[in-house]
């Protein structure tokens, strides 16, 4: 008797074992491989007459001319899944010329669920901003909509690229911008349809006639996607401008 139990304890060890070995396997697929920022993100990083740029570990701060010295405004940027966070670093440099000041924030393993909180340590880079935004791209809009969900009356909006809020945002004062491109093919439309009662109070809605999914980052082109037939730097223009009256 206590042979069998002794050998159905090590299969049932065996097992477990190489689940585990299955899952880490999964793990080191799945997030491993990510779209990584490109020469004219890197360039984006660089400080310039019109933006300051500052790096650390964690996050990267744009800081721009004051376009409300009254009621400064500022963004916390969650990054879209399975991409490097500096990837987005062209579409932060312009905003931050615009006036806007900006945080955009490294996510553990490159997904913003893993750190949904992220904006809690990022606001305390810019004590001087009044007015904060939250938002981010695709799986990093949805996860920075969590987030203002939660933190509702400390924000004053969300600011979603190719994304769309699983929560119920109507009962807030939130100010809601979603901006999508017409040749997206990442963004699921029927949950984009589906969710859009979550902010339809609340939203300023912009589709950019020409812009895909990859467009509002620079790290090439991104699987299941549409080719833009617009530029880059015309689909940042667009989002730059589209955001300054916020």
């Amino acid at each position: 008797m206590i042979q069998k139990k002794t050998r159905c304890g090590r299969i049932v060890a065996g097992v477990l074992g190489a689940l585990v070995c299955v899952c880490l396997v999964a793990c080191v697929v799945y997030f491993g491989g990510y779209y990584r920022a490109d020469a004219r993100a890197l360039a984006a990083l660089e400080s310039d007459n019109a933006v300051t740029v500052q790096a650390s570990d964690d996050q990267v701060v744009f800081s721009g001319p004051d376009a409300s010295p009254e009621s400064t405004r500022g963004l916390v940027f969650y990054p879209g899944a399975n991409v490097e966070f500096t990837a987005y670093a062209p579409l932060m440099h312009a905003l931050a010329a615009d006036g806007w000041q900006v945080v955009l924030v490294k996510m553990p393993l490159n997904h913003a669920f893993m750190n949904i909180s992220a904006a809690d340590q990022a606001m305390k880079a810019a004590p001087q901003v009044e007015r904060w935004f939250v938002g981010g791209h695709s799986l990093g809009g949805a996860m920075s909509a969590m987030y203002a969900d939660d933190h509702a009356d400390q924000l004053q909006g969300l600011v979603l690229l190719a994304a769309f809020s699983t929560k119920d945002l109507t009962d807030t004062d939130l100010d809601v911008y979603c901006i999508h491109g017409t040749e997206d093919g990442v963004l699921n439309r029927d949950s984009h349809e589906k969710y859009q009662s979550n902010v339809a109070s609340l939203v300023s809605e912009l589709e950019i006639a020409g812009g895909n999914h990859a467009l509002f980052g620079s790290y090439g082109f991104q699987k299941g996607d549409n080719a833009a037939k617009i530029t880059s730097e015309e689909q940042i223009a667009q989002t730059v401008a589209f955001l300054h009256a916020a």
